[in-house]
């Protein structure tokens, strides 16, 4: 996907908020976020992390500074492995056009070495998000990695896959309850954007998106309805 296409393709979809969240990587950031600039599409820079656990990590921030400060942070802890493109594919930097910048030789697709509970706590101290992602898949995900939601982490909000509702979600994983449910859909391709969430908030900031989750001072979250069948397709 390039950037002025991920931009486009969610302001065709109605939706005017987005995070990118490449794998333990995130400069591509700056090119969608400059791609969608003046478009009326806010762009949210993170990572998706892979922790120590093999637990898929939604770190969300405001800032590209706030951004790369975990990155350098995420860089420390990655292993010293590189990555082989005929096995795992390219992993290509581009620019807001989608122009070639450059190819990143490391690994991505390996465990940082970080802790669940560390990587929490300072994403939360540099003023992010911690979601953990599709909590109900078999791989890479919290309940099938570590058996339980840990009551120690502080969870912002918990992300269900595009393969189920948040009622079944919520019948088959008890512990879900008391969290708030995001669904992104882990959108790889432009079909699979879903625009589930729906925010109330007087700015697209992380505190209030924060304050939405938490449904405090005035503002609100849901999730649109979806059919199980829909869901089950990805629709």
């Amino acid at each position: 996907m390039i950037p002025p296409l991920i931009a486009q393709t969610a302001l065709d979809q109605g939706i005017n908020l987005i995070a990118i969240t490449d794998h333990n990587a995130s400069a591509n950031a700056e090119a969608v976020m400059r791609a969608a600039a003046g478009a009326g599409l806010t762009v949210l820079p993170g990572m998706e992390l892979q922790t120590v656990e093999e637990v898929h990590l939604l770190c969300l921030f405001d800032t590209l500074e706030q951004t790369r400060a975990w990155q350098e942070e995420v860089d420390r802890r990655m292993p010293a492995l590189e990555n082989d493109a005929e096995h795992f594919g390219d992993q290509f930097v581009v620019d807001e056009t989608g122009d070639f910048v450059r190819r990143e030789t490391r690994l991505l697709l390996a465990s940082a070495n970080i802790g669940l509970s560390d990587a929490v706590e300072r994403v939360h101290q540099l003023g992010g998000l911690a979601i953990p992602a599709h909590v109900d898949r078999k791989a890479y995900s919290l309940i099938q990695n570590l058996g339980l939601i840990p009551e120690d982490a502080p969870f912002d909000a918990l992300e269900i896959s595009r393969h189920i509702t948040p009622e079944r979600a919520r019948l088959n994983y008890p512990q879900l309850e008391k969290y708030a449910l995001i669904q992104s859909g882990d959108v790889h391709r432009l079909d699979e954007y879903m625009g589930r969430n729906l925010f109330r908030l007087e700015s697209p900031t992380v505190a209030e998106i924060r304050l939405a989750l938490q449904g405090r001072d005035g503002r609100s979250f849901r999730l649109r309805s979806i059919r199980v069948e829909d869901a089950m397709t990805g629709q």
